[in-house]
């Protein structure tokens, strides 16, 4: 079975710009680590209060963090 990426993500280069880890968003969001590496990774369809969440987090637009493909 294959695995196929949902989207992409702007949320490592983000991150970077506010000096976040993985870890440290996660406590701002609410949510654990793993959940940050498999949204950066694409392998996890986030929730819209999750990408909401995210987004506000760093500043961003939900479509500026997460590019969705059709």
């Amino acid at each position: 079975m294959e695995i196929y990426t949902l989207y992409t993500t702007r949320m490592k280069e983000l991150r970077a710009k506010y000096d976040l880890t993985q870890e440290k968003l996660a406590n701002k969001v609410g949510v654990r680590r793993e959940t940050i590496v498999f949204l950066e990774r694409g392998k996890y369809n986030p929730s819209l209060k999750l990408a909401y969440d995210v987004a506000k987090v760093l500043e961003s637009k939900i479509e500026e963090v997460f590019i969705f493909e059709d």
